[in-house]
Order: structure tokens, then sequence, then C-alpha cells
């Protein structure tokens, strides 16, 4: 039991009756907090004992209001050992509720994805990018569509969730919304969050997605090939902003930054390392990783093109950057004069950066580190073997087991 609690039964003669009897109510004390529980049972003042805090004399109402407060006493201890036995963090008011049958307010679904996007907008800049705050509230809408389509509701009570309410929503996701299975668990990757935050705050006694799994479809992620990088980097542009966005688009395949990350690049970002060559060091606008980049030849040539850039002078960053939108219409039309049949995105750079980089054997911790991933899964994705990797592997294998010139003697 606890040593900090104390129990008093007095009487509470601001609330009198007309006729002078006093109520008595229950003092819980936990903690220096108090809490009050009114016994709905009366006693003249001249009857109260209150060195015993009981009704005085052997009288049988005196007797049965006694009897009435040991067993409330009781019904105290035992409903503190139940909430002790659940690890309930236990108050006066807790204990109080208890007591009376009173249920603590049950918290909802959308409750529940509001307190953890209202957190996330507070941390973006510094644990979150505003983007992954914007797939959260797509993530929600898409929640809201679901109990107006399915239970013509707006919200869900949280200890109401069961393994069917998951498995339709996935349904749902797939069908209504129109999304593959690896969109799909995205969101429900958003929603199983939620449900975790949600049993460690013991806003729900049960974890509904405890027997549910999700599997990712395997995606080919494009990547351009050594040759076809040669045939980008050397295709003559004559309009500049397609050259331009082409030398961005090189630049980030030689260094594996993102669109947001090259965006901000700026002339602090560019240190000298270790060996003595130039460096880029800079937190991800995702998850706030550090990357760190050695920076290549072919980098650092485009850097200094662009150093005296009207636009890098006024934003104070090292590349003339456009909106992500605008920057993947151009690589289209930079795709369609190249010849290429893949359609160019920014993020086919990130991808042809780790792409080559683990298949020309840079160890995955180091390719993870440098793309600033937060877990080595996601950059095991890129780990595919490419032709130019099996070739050369397999020369490897050749030389060493060259066969015998006696083995290719016959008869």
């Amino acid at each position: 039991m606890l040593k900090n609690l104390s129990l008093l039964f007095y009487l509470k003669r601001s609330k009198s009756k007309s006729n002078g009897d006093s109520p008595i109510y229950l003092r819980i004390t936990i903690n220096g907090k108090r809490s009050e529980i009114a016994t709905k049972r009366y006693v003249q003042p001249n009857r109260w004992n209150p060195d015993k805090n009981r009704v005085a004399g052997n009288s049988e109402d005196a007797r049965g209001i006694n009897t009435y407060l040991e067993v409330l006493q009781s019904k105290v201890y035992d409903e503190l050992t139940t909430l002790t036995h659940k690890g309930k963090i236990i108050t006066a008011e807790v204990l109080k509720n208890q007591i009376l049958g009173i249920s603590e307010s049950q918290k909802t679904l959308i409750e529940a994805y509001n307190f953890h996007n209202q957190n996330m907008k507070a941390l973006i800049g510094k644990d979150y990018s505003a983007k992954t705050y914007s797939k959260y509230l797509t993530s929600l809408d898409h929640l809201k569509g679901f109990l107006k389509k399915n239970f013509k509701v707006s919200d869900y009570s949280l200890n109401d969730l069961k393994h069917s309410f998951i498995t339709e929503y996935e349904f749902y996701l797939k069908t209504e919304a129109n999304l593959g299975t690896n969109c799909s668990n995205k969101y429900l990757t958003h929603f199983k969050k939620i449900i975790r935050i949600s049993y460690e705050n013991e806003w729900i006694e049960r974890d509904p997605f405890l027997s549910f799994k999700m599997k990712n479809e395997d995606v080919q992620k494009d990547f351009l090939t050594e040759n076809e990088l040669g045939v980008l980097t050397s295709k003559p542009f004559k309009i500049n902003r397609l050259d331009q966005v082409r030398d961005i688009f090189a630049f980030c395949c030689y260094t594996g930054l993102s669109f947001s990350d090259a965006q901000k690049l700026n002339t602090d970002n560019i240190i000298q390392g270790v060996d003595g060559k130039k460096w880029i060091h800079i937190n991800r606008t995702k998850n706030q990783k550090k990357s760190r980049i050695p920076l290549l030849p072919q980098s650092e040539e485009i850097l200094k093109k662009y150093q005296d850039h009207p636009q890098c002078e006024i934003k104070g960053t090292c590349l003339p950057m456009l909106s992500n939108q605008k920057m993947n219409a151009y690589l289209k039309e930079i795709g369609d004069l190249c010849g290429f049949t893949k359609v160019l995105t920014m993020h086919i750079a990130r991808h042809t950066f780790a792409t080559w980089a683990l298949s020309s054997g840079v160890p995955l911790e180091t390719v993870a580190q440098i793309l600033g991933h937060s877990s080595l899964k996601t950059t095991q994705i890129y780990a595919k073997l490419t032709d130019h990797k099996i070739a050369r592997d397999t020369e490897i294998l050749m030389k060493m087991n060259k066969p015998s010139k006696k083995l290719l003697k016959l008869g």
C-alpha cells in the first residue's frame, strides 16, 4: 500500500441541514493532494467523535453509520489494490473516481491523431519536415473518409478498435482511395504509430495491430546507368534553363542529395574533410539525420559554375533551384531529348547515386551515412545487382577458377 495515503472521515459543517445534521465526508490524501467523497450519511455534530472519526455511542443508528464507514474504507483499499495491479498512476482524484465508478474519459481516434499532428507541427524544422507533417494530415483525411464511408460517423472510440477495423481500413485504402499496396502500407504505418502512442499513454487497453502484418511489394526504383548518365552530362542544350536543370540533376546523381536538401545547400555546408578535400555536411530536411558527403570533382565543377549566379547570391544557396514541380517538368523534357524511355525525376538522381555506390562496392553502412538514412533497411532497397556489377564479379570468379590446361585435353 502507499505510505503517503491517508484517509479521514470528518463533518462538513458548512453543508449542514436546517435541523443541524452535518454530512460526513471522506477525505483521501495522496502525496499532499486531496479529494473528497460525500458518504451521504448525516449526524448531529455533538454525536461525532473527532478522535475516532466515527459516530459516538452504541445506538442502532450509530452502529449502522459506522459499519457503512468501515465498508467504505475497505473499498478504498480494495480499489487501490486494483489500480496498483493495473499499473495505473494513482492520484487522489483517480482513486476517488475508481471508488465511485466514474470511468476515465474515453479518448477517440481523431483526438489521438490530432494530438500527434499538433505535436509534430510544433517540431517542424527540428525533428520533422513540413512534408512529413503534410503526409500525416493526408493520412488523417483518409481515416476520416473511411469512418464516414464505413461507419457513418465522424469519430471512433479507441477502445472499440479491433483487428477487423484495420483490415477494413486497409481494404478501403486499396479500393475507395485507389492506392497501391506500398502506398496503403505507408498510411497504415501512420495509423499504427497513432495506436502505439495511444497504448503508451494508456488511452487504449490493447493494441489491435498485434496480429496485423504488412508486406510491401518489391518495386524497381529507376536509376540512370553509367552510359545514360554519360549521355545526359555530355548533351549540349541551347536553352539555359534546361542546361541549369541538367546540372542540378547531375549534381544530385554525384552526391545523393534529395531535392529539398539540394535546395537549402549553402556555403556553410561545404567544409574541409578529414582527407583535406571538400565535403558536404548537411542535416537532412526529412529526418534531421546528418549526411556527410565527399565532393567528387564533377560536383565541385557544378558548384563553381553557379557560385556567382544571381539567384544563389540573393538566396545564399549553392544551386539555382526551381520548384520541384518545375524541375521534374524540365527533366521530362531533358529525358526525351536524350532519348530515354524512363521518366526523369529529381528522386531518380538520388536512386542513381545509391545504386551505383553500392554496385561499386561502397559498404552499405557508408552509403546509409552519406544518404542520411535512419535505417539500413532503407538503404538495402538500393542494393540491387546491376549488370555492370554482375559482369565484374563474374570476371573475378572466372579468374579464380581458371580451368587447368590438362582438363582441356580431350582423349
